[in-house]
């Protein structure tokens, strides 16, 4: 494996400046800047960007890059961020994106995992003031293997880890949504209390401190990189559904400049990109004073910051749009105070603690199966780019794995036969002409699926069969079920979970959540 300059490989080039605001339309061809990679890196898709018609198009005379064309930042702070993009479709792109197109014989998706793996973030001589031009880009030396198939076999490979790391993330990311579910579900929109739940400020239910000041420069060893763990606001990041690693400790030194958190202190970003973002505290942790830290004053603390945590984060962005803006917008400890937070029973905070321990025990396995796919990428990335790995050994993505004549002669594993069973036919059909009547029978039924069905429960299927009896019963004489009927099952797994009724277990084959009837 050989270096070769970037211009070697690709066609190199710099987006244009962005239309007007209304310029743009709700339709035509998507606009990529530099703010979209990460949502179009997490699965958004391009057509969801801002979209500029024909006639903008003309009159600036936009640049049309081609699918396949690879995007990254080449000035600015996302410049640092080393996101690296593959257009989907065709695309008008801002000026602070570089493009890549690449020539014949160089793959695609082998040059977007050699630019992950050697980003071109190192070009940048001035943190201060990122930026990297056009010929530093075509001067960069990175790894190509000589023969084209190699660079199908890497990409194939990387590929695949890279899937397996994009499904883990998906994974967290609806678990926090199921909480969050659940949470609307008990308690409705803390912010309009709909429900009208008692109310308690912030300031009468919790100590809230702020750290205290950050030592700069911030890799001075005089105060850092000794044992004791550093909070940052970066760290303080839901964008993979958890509290990020601590990105820096303090030494002895440092902790006299810092202050200390203890464990189930609710922490909050005040300043800088994760303004307003919360975390609970696992392990005491220093903090700055760009970070705010908020104690329980009365109850169990564990349950009180997990339900003043998660009404914090429907807070969010109601406090950045109260944050006042000086050298930049903040949060301080006066706007928190005053905040109104809502206060259910004792019990009902309870039961939702229970839910949240029980969704964070899922989701610390799949943070850890995460964890485990980032290092293998890495290890193999750097095994790959180096020439180490054995090339030969990995399939090319058309080719398929020979099978063994053992393979071949065993027969295949038939799927259990699942036990047929009707729903119950209601004992007065006037029961679906009202929505209390309908939610009785649907409560009826979903029982006797969990007892009798073999099938993995989903609420799709579950509402597909119990349409399709309703057909068969009454034929056109029965109403359409919808979101009342939706909601009404979903309070039903809900209640079954805490009661025990239903358990909820992680299927490793099929890598998801799966709810079975309780044994017994």
């Amino acid at each position: 494996m050989k270096k070769v300059p970037l211009e070697k490989i690709a066609t190199i080039s710099a987006g244009q400046g962005a239309p007007k605001q209304n310029e743009f339309s709700g339709n035509g061809i998507p606009f990529v800047r530099a703010g979209s990679l990460e949502d179009l890196i997490l699965g958004k898709k391009e057509t969801d960007l801002e979209l500029v018609p024909v006639e903008t198009t003309k009159k600036r005379k936009l640049k049309l890059y081609p699918k396949g064309s690879i995007l990254f930042a080449k000035s600015g702070m996302s410049a640092t961020k080393d996101r690296i993009y593959v257009l989907k479709n065709s695309a008008h792109v801002v000026s602070h994106l570089a493009i890549l197109k690449p020539k014949k014989n160089t793959h695609t998706e082998y040059l977007k995992h050699v630019l992950i793996q050697f980003p071109p973030s190192i070009l940048i001589k001035d943190p201060a003031y990122p930026s990297i031009s056009l010929d530093e880009i075509r001067g960069y030396n990175i790894p190509v293997p000589e023969e084209f198939e190699d660079q199908k076999r890497i990409a194939h490979l990387l590929g695949k880890v890279e899937g397996l790391i994009s499904r883990r993330k998906q994974h967290l990311q609806q678990l926090d949504d199921l909480l969050k579910s659940v949470f609307l579900e008990m308690f409705g929109n803390p912010v309009r209390n709909e429900n009208g739940w008692r109310i308690e400020s912030l300031g009468d239910l919790a100590n809230i401190e702020r750290g205290r000041f950050s030592p700069r420069p911030r890799n001075d060893p005089k105060y850092y990189g000794g044992l004791y763990p550093f909070i940052q606001t970066g760290d303080i990041s839901r964008s993979d559904g958890r509290l990020r690693d601590y990105t820096q400790t303090l030494n002895e030194f440092g902790i006299k400049v810092s202050k200390e958190f203890k464990v189930g202190t609710i922490v909050i970003a005040i300043v800088g990109a994760t303004i307003g973002e919360t975390a609970i505290l696992e392990i005491p942790t220093y903090a700055p004073d760009s970070v705010i830290g908020i104690t329980p004053k009365k109850g169990k603390k564990e349950t009180e910051s997990v339900f003043i945590e998660f009404v914090l984060r429907f807070w969010k962005p109601v406090l950045r749009d109260r944050a006042p803006e000086a050298a930049r917008a903040n949060i301080n400890i006066q706007t928190l105070r005053p905040l109104p937070i809502i206060w259910p029973q004792n019990e009902n905070r309870k039961k939702f603690a229970i839910i949240v321990a029980k969704i964070e025990g899922i989701k610390s396995r799949y943070q850890q199966s995460l964890t485990d796919l980032e290092h293998l990428y890495g290890a193999l990335s750097q095994k790959a780019f180096k020439g180490e790995l054995d090339l030969s050994r990995i399939p090319l993505p058309t080719e398929k794995l020979p099978i063994s004549q053992e393979e071949k002669t065993e027969p295949e594993a038939k799927p259990p036969e699942k036990t047929p069973f009707e729903l119950p036919t209601p004992a007065d059909f006037s029961v679906l002409q009202s929505l209390k009547g309908r939610k009785a029978l649907l409560d009826q039924w979903v029982s006797v699926w969990f007892k009798q069905s073999q099938a993995i429960f989903t609420a799709q299927d579950f509402m597909e069969t119990a349409r399709q009896r309703l057909w068969d019963l009454a034929e056109d004489e029965i109403p359409d079920w919808g979101a009342a009927e939706y909601d009404e099952l979903k309070a039903w797994v809900f209640k079954a979970l805490e009661q025990g009724g239903l358990t909820q277990t992680y299927d490793d084959a099929d890598n998801r959540v799966q709810l079975n009837a309780a044994k017994g």
